[in-house]
């Protein structure tokens, strides 16, 4: 299994997971809480968290591809939706389980 942690640093956290969660649930399955979001992404699941002062990610998927479409997919949401705040400083630690 490949894994990846991404960290954005940002104080809208909370409102980031929101509309992240809420736009990807349109075509994939999201259960989501004010804190924590659960996407089941195709090329495997996600976990976004809202912390104090970033938004952390921490994806699966049985394949490294997966991993990189599933990076592509949260960067280029998450770009349009904080457009303020571009150019987004994304922090990956990609691994194997």
């Amino acid at each position: 299994m490949f894994t990846t942690k991404g960290t954005v640093k940002t104080d809208h956290a909370a409102k980031y997971l929101q509309q992240l969660c809420k736009h990807f649930a349109h075509k994939v399955d999201v259960d989501l809480t004010d804190t924590k979001g659960e996407v089941a992404f195709p090329m495997g699941p996600c976990t976004i968290t809202a912390e104090d002062g970033a938004l952390v990610f921490a994806g699966q998927s049985h394949k490294p591809e997966g991993i990189e479409a599933m990076k592509g997919v949260i960067i280029s949401h998450l770009d349009r939706f904080a457009w303020r705040q571009v150019p987004i400083d994304y922090q990956w630690e990609d691994g194997e389980a």
